[in-house]
């Protein structure tokens, strides 16, 4: 039977003892309980994720080394002559990571293109096709508290890893022993020898100039900007194209203007969460700025607030991304009378309205698994076909979006471009982006999209979702909130991509088998369950629609109970 606490006092007799303190001193607590010694960690959404510490799933130099050894393998399977591009954002341990990393694929002789200094995470999607690479990884936990780190590996195509891939990745990862993996040469001596090269700046030059491409070219001189990177790596590129659209009042929240992975001022780097975005409501305020934008520490995500009569009002993800595909899907329509050959992608549990603005200007819509390596994909498609200038934009409810194609993830520059042009753009007409989701709700109807999260902790976490899920697929409800359940919908075996507006003779794409569970309710209201792919949770995804804001409210109240009952019981 497996010992936890074998499998511990193993660690401690074969690391390092400077090494545990180096990457353990987060977490002591793990000693008393084994955290870290019950799992090994899997290769989720794009790769790893987890907790900084001792153990097999946990975040540190001997899992990093066989992510990085594994990986390695695989390309030298793969490709005649792989390179790997690598960036990191500004959390604990991402300096340390990112190195060995280097370190580990240049012992394997692959050609590695480092970036010296913090990048967003959109900017090593974009490195990974300029300079050719076969793969790319970027330490990063996105939006996780300072305890958290990752490894997201990119295909060659710069989209997130792929499910295969991931599986690949993983096989070879399991087929190694996290204690023998050493490099053979160091860094710095990786670097005299020319198998490590550092990133030039002309490669930011050329990201920044294709972001610009995207650009709806409005005159954003008389919009006043509080900005906060959230103490990661958004500042230099925000604030650059923020004045290359000509933004002449910019105010950084000097609180979280340096990057630091401690978080000092939001524990809970995420630009969702009103708690992060405190401290910029308070310079917005006293700066009597139009709009606040917040990125999230590897600058993929954006929050933004506006100043709603002077009031303060912040956009949910759905919003915002609504706002925007409206805004740029006014834009386009305004110069181009056929938008039927234009294309958008969200996924399936992102905003519902999107639908109907995919309906009233005509262009069409793809939904997508969740992932934005499916919307990515979708670019790549449409890049095949001839018609990559045809991407009008993608986004997630998480505070994902993009426009272009330069990049194959969402991303944080490109979104606070947009973001400045449509806020710019609607002032102009006397109105802010508040006012405009209320005009939204007005002519398309009062929808409710909101997500919950069901948290499961222990060692047994990832059996207790199994189990939940499977009790869903074998009991699953008769209604939920009054409204019966007219059809279940189990994407487990793979279903037609839902499409608006279909082009003559398009065939329809089928989205790869996921554990995701849709409950359609009379009404066109409708529930989605899908687990976490990288933290232990359940995600409930509510889509609620009523006559009115207040019937919508009441019966998403009515829904949450059912909802309740059924999973936490």
């Amino acid at each position: 039977m497996f010992d936890p606490k074998a499998e511990y006092e193993k660690w401690l007799n074969t690391i390092d003892s400077a090494d545990v303190k180096s990457v353990d001193e987060l977490c002591r607590a793990q000693v008393e309980n084994y955290s870290g010694f019950f799992n090994k960690l899997k290769f989720g959404t794009g790769g790893l994720r987890a907790k900084l510490g001792m153990g097999l799933d946990h975040m540190n130099i001997w899992t990093i080394g066989a992510a990085s050894q594994g990986l390695a393998n695989y390309l030298l399977e793969h490709f005649e002559s792989p390179s790997v591009a690598i960036a990191r954002d500004s959390r604990l341990c991402s300096e340390l990571f990112s190195r060995r990393t280097a370190e580990i694929l240049a012992s394997s002789g692959i050609k590695v293109h480092y970036y010296e200094s913090i990048q967003p995470t959109p900017v090593l999607s974009y490195t990974v096709r300029e300079l050719n690479c076969s793969a790319g990884v970027v330490i990063t936990a996105s939006h996780n508290p300072k305890e958290y780190n990752g490894y997201k590996v990119y295909g060659s195509d710069g989209c997130q890893a792929t499910i295969d891939l991931c599986n690949n990745v993983q096989k070879a990862i399991d087929a190694i022993d996290p204690f023998t993996v050493e490099p053979a040469i160091s860094f710095d001596n990786a670097v005299t020898h020319g198998l490590i090269s550092y990133v030039s700046e002309d490669v930011l030059d050329s990201f920044i100039k294709s972001t610009l491409r995207v650009s709806t070219r409005v005159d954003c001189s008389d919009l006043t900007v509080a900005y906060s990177p959230l103490n990661g790596t958004g500042l230099n590129l925000c604030k650059r194209i923020m004045k290359d659209i000509f933004v002449k009042d910019v105010h950084v929240v000097p609180q979280q203007e340096r990057a630091d992975g401690n978080f000092p001022t939001c524990p809970k780097p995420n630009p969702e969460n009103a708690d992060a975005m405190k401290l910029g409501l308070l310079l917005a305020k006293g700066s009597r700025c139009d709009i606040l934008i917040a990125t999230d520490p590897d600058c993929d995500r954006i929050g933004v607030a506006v100043d709603h009569r002077g009031e303060w009002k912040q956009l949910t993800g759905n919003e915002l991304g609504l706002v925007l595909l409206d805004y740029l899907a006014r834009r386009k329509s305004e110069y181009e009378c056929d938008m039927s050959h234009k294309v958008a992608c969200t996924s399936i549990v992102s905003g519902s309205m999107a639908n109907d603005i995919a309906l009233k200007y005509g262009f069409q819509l793809r939904r997508t698994l969740t992932g934005f390596k499916f919307i990515g994909e979708q670019i790549a498609l449409l890049e095949s076909e001839g018609r990559e200038s045809d991407f009008l934009m993608g986004f997630e409810e998480s505070c994902g979006y993009l426009s272009g194609t330069h990049v194959r993830d969402k991303c944080g520059i490109v979104s606070t471009m947009l973001a400045c042009e449509a806020a710019a753009w609607w002032k102009q007409r006397g109105k802010d982006l508040f006012q405009v989701m209320q005009d939204l709700y007005f002519e398309h109807g009062y929808w409710i999209d909101r997500q919950i999260n069901i948290q499961f902790d222990g060692p047994d976490a990832m059996a207790q979702m199994t189990n939940v899920m499977n009790a869903i697929r074998s009991e699953p409800p008769f209604d939920l909130g009054g409204k019966t359940i007219v059809e279940i919908v189990d994407y487990q075996s793979g279903i037609q991509m839902p499409v608006i507006n279909d082009l003559p003779g398009d065939s329809r794409q089928t989205l790869p088998p996921s554990n995701v569970i849709r409950f359609n309710l009379e009404g066109g209201s409708y529930v989605i369950v899908r687990p976490s792919g990288t933290e232990p949770k359940i995600k409930i995804y509510e889509f609620v629609k009523g006559a009115t804001n207040d019937e919508s409210k009441y019966l998403e109240k009515r829904i949450v109970a059912s909802l309740n009952s059924l999973l936490c019981s």
